[in-house]
């Protein structure tokens, strides 16, 4: 079957979910790539909502894939088309197709197609309509039965579909049967929405999972039924778990909202999902304008991604590591305000932005940053947990409190002149250093672990930190 593909007319990519749950990750991976190939060739990127489904399709969802794609960064053009809105458009084309001869009325019953689908499955072949109205008078219709609309389908040869990924994949015709274009309520199929939408938007690539390769030598047969331009394919293939298995919720196929919930950063997830079956080389690392400058399709594997969030956090690290302290203050706020039960303000913001070069070193996500965090803004007194407060005994308080005499009168509150104090106290007393950064560290944060201690004491000033070591070398 020759299949007459578009012109080369500018790039036109489109992002078409289904508003049944939540952006998942496989989606938001086939939206970046759309919206990449779109960008990279000085195209049009547009986003279809396929809300044909009005029993699935709801408000909450479409919501979420709006705030999904904006979060990551991926713009579109123009408004959002929903599919459902133009449902009489494609009926219009399917009406046609009856006027042209290409499509039919089908009045097989319920009970025929399942003794057709029993029939195939006994004999081991897939499930097909057998065509049994193609070519029957209509006069023969049973009375009181609202048909459905089936296209004429080819059944000599064979469909070529030369995909921009997979290469040349062939579906002879005697596989594919007579897919419905109207259902007997007369509302349009996914199948025909899809084609005509898709030639009325002038969508010039459609850039989508290889599990819709089989749906694309149906399609293509509507488009020539149509007498329409075919765009080109570019079937990716789809993300399986890291046991190899199809992805699923068990392996972290959760929305893109849980990802950012969960504290990876938008350009983490881009490049991570760029990485998930398109390589430059051995570049990991790909920042935003060297993917809008590299990506193509010709870089695009055949085989399925694993999924891999060890690697994930490791590339959130990365970016958590170069990122800009004031946006990082701007994320780890409210999850902090939310860890300690009270509002950050001025002062503790801007110690946070004092401390923020140290802590990202340490944090893999904004999850792991804000609990890294939230000692610099805790309110007075505070509550060491089990292993600081262990560190607290009668002799640490006494050393606690001599220290506190020392760094009272440093001259300057800096970690050079902190440290020297510190190191001289030590010195004068017989302890190794440990033994008094230790509980200093807990009396300062709460806990056993911390960012360096003397760049805690300059980050939360003379007043604060003076008042926390007072606080921990009181008695009871």
């Amino acid at each position: 079957m020759g299949a007459r593909t578009m012109t080369d007319s500018p790039v036109i990519t489109r992002f078409a979910p289904s508003p049944t749950g939540y952006l998942h990750i496989g989606g938001a991976r086939t939206a970046l790539f759309n919206w990449l190939y779109a960008r990279h060739h000085g195209g049009t990127f547009l986003l279809r909502i396929e809300d044909t489904d009005r029993a699935r399709s709801t408000e909450d969802a479409i919501h979420k894939i709006f705030e999904g794609l904006k979060w990551m960064g991926l713009d579109w053009d123009g408004e959002p088309v929903f599919q459902f809105s133009r449902a009489a458009s494609h009926a219009a084309e399917a009406h046609r197709l009856l006027a042209e001869g290409k499509a039919y009325h089908c009045y097989a019953s319920a009970e025929e197609l399942e003794n057709m689908r029993a029939l195939a499955k006994a004999e081991g072949r897939a499930p097909r309509y057998d065509g049994r109205w193609r070519d029957r008078d209509p006069a023969d219709a049973p009375a009181g039965v609202a048909p459905t609309v089936r296209l004429k389908a080819p059944r000599e040869g064979e469909t070529l579909v030369g995909d921009l990924v997979q290469g040349d994949v062939r579906f002879p015709h005697s596989e594919l049967d007579d897919m419905i274009l109207l259902r007997s309520d007369g509302t349009p199929t996914y199948m025909l929405s899809v084609v005509v939408d898709d030639h009325e938007m002038a969508i010039t690539h459609v850039i989508r999972g290889d599990d819709h390769l089989t749906n694309t030598a149906r399609q293509i047969a509507l488009y020539d039924a149509l007498g329409w331009g075919i765009p080109k394919f570019a079937h990716i293939p789809l993300i399986h778990g890291a046991d190899g298995a199809k992805l699923s919720k068990r392996h972290g196929a959760l929305g893109v909202e849980a990802y950012r919930d969960m504290g990876y950063l938008p350009e983490t997830l881009r490049n991570y999902l760029l990485r998930l079956g398109w390589s430059h080389g051995d570049e990991e690392i790909i920042s935003s304008e060297d993917a809008l400058r590299w990506f193509d399709l010709d870089a695009v594997g055949r085989s399925p991604s694993r999924l891999d969030l060890a690697k994930l956090d490791n590339l959130n690290g990365h970016y958590l590591r170069q990122g800009d302290d004031a946006r990082l203050v701007d994320l780890v706020v409210p999850l902090i305000e939310a860890r300690v039960g009270h509002g950050v303000d001025e002062p503790g913001r801007g110690r946070l932005q004092a401390a923020m070069a140290g802590l990202k070193e340490r944090a893999k996500t904004i999850l792991e940053l804000a609990e890294s965090a939230d000692f610099y803004v805790r309110q007075r007194p505070m509550v060491p947990d089990e292993k600081a407060s262990a560190l607290l005994n009668a002799e640490s308080r006494a050393n606690l409190a001599g220290l506190a005499e020392i760094l009272a009168a440093a001259e300057a509150w800096t970690v050079p002149v902190l440290e020297e104090a510190v190191r001289a106290y030590a010195e004068t007393h017989g302890l190794k250093l440990g033994k008094l950064a230790q509980p200093l560290r807990a009396a300062l944060s709460g806990r056993t672990t911390s960012p360096p201690i003397f760049d805690v004491l300059a980050v939360l000033g003379r007043e604060e930190s003076l008042a926390r070591i007072a606080d921990a070398a009181s008695p009871g």
